[in-house]
């Protein structure tokens, strides 16, 4: 496979949101994977396998589903980073970092995965636009799944 047909299913992203709760509270709240479908509506389960490691299921607004085995490699409360492996439809890792900013936190969640799922690989040129746009989507709705979620308490 040539390299520029190997970029066509390669993504980063990169989101940053900025919450009123103090960077303890956001923490607690994304470290705490297998609750992310009660606050996040892409993330559809969550399944823990063992201590490090789970599955689990996304879908947005394309009609299709991606399933992941995440596998932590770092999770430190005190530079608020959180980073997991995956494989699966998606192979790479993502990575929170939480910290505080302007009386209330700066929470940035960064991406880099190679696409596996045969459907989109296929369709990795005419598609890259839409993935992306539902990718946006997705984190737009977890941002605000999260606000109100930590507004709950």
């Amino acid at each position: 496979m040539a390299d520029w047909q190997r970029t066509l299913h390669r993504y980063r992203f990169r989101s940053e949101w900025r919450l009123s709760a103090p960077p303890r509270a956001v923490f607690a709240v994304l470290e705490d994977v297998e609750a992310y479908p009660q606050w996040w509506p892409q993330v559809r389960r969550v399944t823990r396998v063992d201590g490090r490691s789970g599955t689990a299921s996304f879908r947005s607004l394309l009609p299709y589903v991606l399933t992941v085995t995440a596998t932590e490699m770092r999770r430190d409360p005190d530079t608020g980073v959180l980073e997991i492996a995956m494989r699966g439809d998606l192979e790479g890792f993502a990575r929170w970092t939480v910290g505080a900013a302007g009386g209330g936190t700066r929470a940035v969640f960064e991406q880099e995965v190679e696409v596996h799922k045969l459907s989109m690989r296929r369709l990795a040129l005419p598609g890259r636009p839409f993935f992306l746009a539902n990718h946006t989507l997705m984190m737009r709705a977890g941002r605000r799944g999260l606000a109100s979620r930590l507004t709950r308490g």
